[in-house]
């Protein structure tokens, strides 16, 4: 009796088990399904937005064969002021006005996104393609952008394993440079003096060698002042972590920040943003030029971390370096008008003059083929007196405390009549001040 017992509760335990795995298998198998299903549904649409976006650029592209060839009128609105710094210092107000964040960085520009004050943008939609948004873009480590003895850094930001690696890389990198550089000399000092022009060419090569050597040093003591001290090297920790975090799932994808080419990816996807209230504007601008000639309207440029900001000023002169560059703060974006019509551009430029009479944005046509749009906050144009006392922050040369004569601009660009102003002090946003290695 007691070993029939022991028998059923065998079976019954065995029963369960097989019961359990079969289950288990099932469940594996539905995941697995879904998993599938999952990617074929990213791989298809990533394949349709890819089809997408190549029949959009060939409409902006394409051949207008004389179709709207009539001579470009470039309203008043959209021209500069005759004081060049009031275009800048109008942006410079509204900032300071609603105490508007900017990012320095990609960790700037991650917290924002993630904050929700940015909104992401489709690479395309019926109306508008991004169209050379995060082209400068490259697939080196993340790193914060900071101001060392007064000249810009990158500390990239790196995990314990990462960290380790970067020091052994740069060591091995010493080594062999030294070794390449003793082998120079030998072979400088076997040289004959009559040997003028080898002479020449080694000590040039050396000279190259010598400049890699001292910046593979700087930026090892970089990383020793950066990540040599406990409380620097949490923050930077925190920083890597925060990246993760968005990387893990940003705009219906994940990126993997050890893979190269998932970190250009996720730095041209975290370009394409804006804040909503600029959104709103490209969006109404976009629907009227697709509405009247049928095609998407081509953006340029979004928001731009003041450290892309100076990587694009290396090939373009219009990316403006000061505390607070417009596009740092996701208000302003660029329309590319190369491929349009004159017929384009005019009715183009007529809608942006009647927003800036509005006094909804600040815009100018930019000789490298852009329009620069920057939308206001609240849809209101800061008030002249507060532009005024923005002129210095904006580049302008500082003025007397006194009162001076000066052309002040009106909201449409035109000559504007002389005025006496005093230049009042504004607080500056501390947000914007760029970070020190302590």
């Amino acid at each position: 009796m007691y070993r029939r017992i022991q028998r059923l509760l065998l079976l019954i335990i065995v029963c369960s088990l097989l019961g359990l795995g079969v289950l288990a298998l099932l469940r594996y198998q539905e995941v697995k399904r879904l998993r599938r299903s999952e990617y074929l549904a990213d791989q298809a649409n990533a394949k349709d937005t890819a089809d997408l976006w190549a029949r959009a650029v060939e409409k902006v592209k394409e051949d207008r064969r004389g179709i709207g060839d009539v001579a470009i009128e470039i309203p008043t609105q959209l021209r500069h002021y005759e004081d060049r710094h009031w275009f800048l210092a109008t942006q410079v107000a509204e900032v300071d006005k609603f105490n508007v964040q900017s990012c320095q960085d990609f960790v700037d520009l991650a917290g924002m996104l993630e904050r929700g004050e940015l909104v992401s943008l489709p690479a395309v939609t019926d109306n508008y393609i991004l169209f050379g948004v995060g082209a400068r873009a490259d697939d080196k480590a993340f790193s914060r952008y900071v101001l060392d003895h007064d000249s810009a850094q990158n500390i990239a930001l790196y995990n314990d394993a990462e960290l380790r690696d970067a020091y052994a890389r740069l060591d091995s990198a010493r080594l062999k440079l030294q070794t390449e550089i003793s082998d120079l000399q030998k072979r400088l000092a076997a040289l004959k003096k009559s040997e003028r022009a080898k002479q020449r060419e080694l000590k040039e090569e050396m000279t190259g060698l010598q400049q890699q050597l001292q910046a593979d040093a700087d930026e090892k003591a970089l990383l020793d002042r950066a990540y040599g001290q406990p409380g620097s090297r949490q923050s930077l920790s925190h920083d890597y972590e925060s990246l993760q975090a968005l990387a893990k799932n940003f705009a219906g994808r994940s990126y993997n920040l050890d893979d190269s080419a998932d970190r250009y990816a996720l730095k041209v996807s975290m370009l394409s943003a804006l804040r909503p209230q600029a959104l709103k504007i490209l969006e109404e601008v976009a629907k009227a030029y697709h509405d009247k000639f049928a095609r998407p309207l081509p953006v340029s440029s979004l928001v731009r971390p003041e450290q892309y900001q100076h990587a694009l000023r290396k090939v373009n002169r219009n990316a403006v370096l000061i505390d607070t560059p417009p596009h740092s703060t996701g208000l302003a974006f660029d329309i590319d008008y190369r491929y349009m019509s004159g017929e384009e551009q005019n009715f183009l430029m007529t809608e942006l003059a009647r927003l800036k009479d509005e006094g909804r944005i600040e815009v100018i046509r930019e000789r490298n083929a852009n329009y620069h749009v920057f939308a206001f906050v609240n849809g209101k144009r800061p008030s002249d007196e507060l532009i005024t006392a923005s002129l210095e922050e904006a580049g302008a040369p500082p003025v007397e405390e006194a009162h001076h004569a000066t052309k002040e601009p009106t909201k449409s660009g035109k000559k504007p009549a002389i005025k006496s102003r005093t230049v009042k002090k504004v607080k500056t946003n501390s947000k914007t001040k760029k970070r020190r290695i302590r």
